[in-house]
């Protein structure tokens, strides 16, 4: 290492530091895969416009990623998380995605997932002392 170099560790990371950082990454990925990164989110919203479900996530090189799914525990017996999976999963397919993948802790929705055709690939343990936290994935089918 360079003795002019410094190692900086922080909690506050300035933006555009990351944005260097992610897009240096970014560069170099191209060099073996198209730019194919396009986000995916879907809501539902009540009469007043105010989101009472929604899903986050990304679909690129094939794949949709699940980042984030929400339902407003008052709605959570409408089956509102699964329409919002099946919904992406049916976009993620027309955008040329062969298989999804997530992941959730042992205290969030791991069954939920299951029966919805996600299987658990990877597993870590000891998150907060007690929780476990599961990869799935899922393969998607053509739509007819």
């Amino acid at each position: 290492m360079n003795e002019h170099m410094n190692l900086e560790i922080t909690n506050y990371p300035v933006a555009s530091d990351d944005e260097f950082v992610a897009s240096k990454l970014r560069e170099y990925n191209l060099q073996f895969v198209e730019k194919d990164v396009n986000p995916l989110s879907a809501y539902f919203r009540d009469s007043e416009g105010d989101i009472v479900a929604g899903l986050t996530g990304k679909t690129y090189w094939n794949w949709l990623h699940i980042d984030y799914l929400w339902v407003n525990e008052s709605e959570r017996k409408n089956q509102l998380g699964s329409k919002l999976i099946a919904a992406a999963e049916e976009e993620a397919i027309k955008r040329g995605c062969t298989g999804s993948s997530l992941d959730t802790f042992s205290f969030q929705a791991l069954r939920f997932y299951q029966k919805l055709g996600y299987s658990v690939f990877g597993e870590l343990n000891g998150y907060s002392g007690k929780h476990q936290r599961y990869y799935l994935e899922k393969q998607l089918g053509q739509i007819i």
